[in-house]
Formats: structure tokens, C-alpha cells, sequence
């Protein structure tokens, strides 16, 4: 609707995950970094997690982009949850195993002569689990019995598990212990600070052909403070600001054109920034001495 009024190529904000158009800041390239070791060294278990909306599932997506098919099998898992099936069942469908039954042992089975198979035409196995913080207790047996399959001390599967910061819990319970052991290599990717969200917003503009100047710097000051440095809410609210720019006819995003679409939302998460650092308290000061405009007064309720 407003690429052509701003001359851009395409929406610089979608809400949909795109590997190719990753920002990776200092963060999200140490996580990165975090994935492509796990599957270079071969190691059992690597684990992400993050905030909802801090960008997991697009480093997800990158790295499926950069994999090489050739040597690596890949299978995806969108969803853990105990309510969809077991993990097993989960694992046979993103991998495409023929099965003869639905009995659990048979599954296993079937997913260890599928592994061996893979490791005997010269090609390993990786599994990734996005969301794997809703992986139940009985699906993480499920992961342990599965990193014991080895061949000619070679691990056949390789399990990345993304997740919520509620899935470093499931590991600290007592009974996890012996998959916990197995984690080899974890990052936990925090929101973007300042400096990374004024890049991250300019980098998705430019992207798509547009100009870095098309928001003004209170307003971005604005969309960190009133995203927490969420990725998710950064382009929530970058897009409605060029929606409400586009329908008054203005050529750059200002401040009052920001604080409008925050004034409308109840819901998209805006609320869920709440908890103070020194930099936003930091944003809010220069705000205020740039604009007598208090950013903590317009917070939705």
C-alpha cells in the first residue's frame, strides 16, 4: 500500500521470518556463530533461546539458507507441543519416514534405520525445534534416546532446540540431568540495544531500496524505547508508523506520527517492555529534552 508512495521495493517490516533479510548485530552474529558451530563440530545438542520476537526463528531461517544439502540432512520442527502428537511422530513427518506403525517403539526404530541410513550414504542428520520450549518432559526422554545412537564414534543426530528462556528450565529440573550433559553449545539472544536497533531499522529500509533517513531520530529513539529492542515490535511498529506517514501524506516518520500508532495499540506486545534499564531511561531523558515529550506517560495501559 505505501511501498510506492516511499519508493521501496517491498514491506521493510514483515512480520514473516526472512533469513535473507537478517540484521545481525553483535548478538544475533554470536548466536549465529553458536548454530553454524553445532553443526560444523558435530556436537549433540545446541541450544538457543531468546525473548518471543528477538529473532531466533529468522537466525533459523538463515542458517537453513547457508546450509549445504549435499552433506546435511535437515529436518524442521515448527512446534513441540505435547497436544500435536510426540516428538517421534513430529520427527517421522519433518524427515518423511515411512512408517508401518504408530506404536512408539516402532517409531523409534524406524527413526534409528532412517539415521543409519543417512550416515551410510555419507550424509549426517540434524533436527531443529523451533518453539522447543513447549517440548514435554516425555519428548526430552524422547532427544536423550536419540543422541545415543552412534555409529563408528560418530553422533547420526544432531538436535538444535530453539526456544523461549522457559526452555533453559526444563533443563535445570533435576531429572534432566543426563540431557543437559549433552548440550554442547547454547546462547541466550537478548534484545537489541540502542545502537542495534537504529541500525536494525535502517538496514531493513535500505534492503529494500529505500532512504536511511525516512525516520527521523526521535521517532526511532521512540521505537527502541517502546520496543525493548524486540525485533517483532521494532517492525510492528516501524510499518504502522509508515501506514499512518502514508496516509497523511508525509515523506519521513516524526515523532507524533510513532507516538500515534503507540496510542493505538492494546495489544502486539508494546506492554510487555515494561521493565526499566539505563538506556531507556537514557532515550526517555533525550526524548524529553528534544521534544518536553515523557515516552513512559504514552506506555499503553
Amino acid at each position: 500500500m505505501y511501498t510506492r508512495f516511499f519508493s521501496l521495493e517491498d514491506k521493510p517490516f514483515s512480520l514473516i521470518p526472512d533469513g535473507d533479510a537478517v540484521f545481525l548485530s553483535p548478538g544475533h552474529t554470536a548466536a549465529f556463530s553458536m548454530l553454524e558451530f553445532g553443526l560444523l563440530e558435530q556436537v549433540g545438542i545446541t541450544v538457543i533461546t531468546g525473548e518471543v520476537g528477538s529473532g531466533k526463528t529468522t537466525l533459523v531461517r538463515h542458517l537453513l539458507s547457508r546450509i549445504d544439502y549435499n552433506q546435511l540432512t535437515v529436518g524442521l520442527i515448527g512446534t513441540a507441543h505435547s497436544s500435536y502428537g510426540t516428538l517421534l511422530k513430529w520427527i517421522i513427518t519433518a524427515f518423511r519416514i515411512p512408517i508401518e506403525s504408530n506404536d512408539e517403539s516402532a517409531l523409534l526404530q524406524s527413526v534409528q534405520q532412517f539415521l543409519i541410513d543417512q550416515y551410510a550414504s555419507g550424509k549426517r542428520t540434524v533436527v531443529i525445534v523451533d518453539e522447543a520450549q513447549n517440548m514435554s518432559t516425555q519428548d526430552l526422554e524422547s532427544l536423550r534416546l536419540l543422541t545415543n545412537i552412534n555409529a563408528d564414534k560418530n553422533q547420526l543426530l544432531q538436535i538444535i532446540l530453539v526456544g523461549q528462556p522457559e526452555l533453559l528450565q526444563k533443563f535445570f529440573d533435576p531429572g534432566m540431568s543426563q540431557l543437559a550433559q549433552r548440550v554442547s553449545a547454547e546462547y541466550n539472544l537478548n534484545p537489541l540495544s540502542l545502537s542495534d536497533t537504529l541500525g536494525y531499522v535502517r538496514h531493513r529500509i535500505e534492503s529494500v531500496g529505500g532512504q536511511r533517513d525516512l525516520f527521523d531520530l526521535s521517532s526511532l529513539l521512540a521505537v527502541y524505547y517502546f520496543s525493548g529492542g524486540l525485533p517483532r515490535i521494532i517492525n510492528t511498529l516501524c510499518d504502522g508508523a509508515l501506514v499512518v506517514a502514508y496516509g497523511k501524506s508525509i515523506a519521513t516518520v516524526n515523532l507524533p506520527i510513532l507516538l500515534e500508532v503507540v496510542s493505538s495499540k492494546r495489544i502486539g506486545g508494546i506492554h510487555r517492555t515494561g521493565i526499566d534499564n539505563p538506556e531507556r531511561e537514557a532515550v526517555r531523558d533525550t526524548v524529553l529534552k528534544m521534544n518536553d515529550v515523557d515516552l513512559h506517560s504514552m506506555v499503553p495501559r
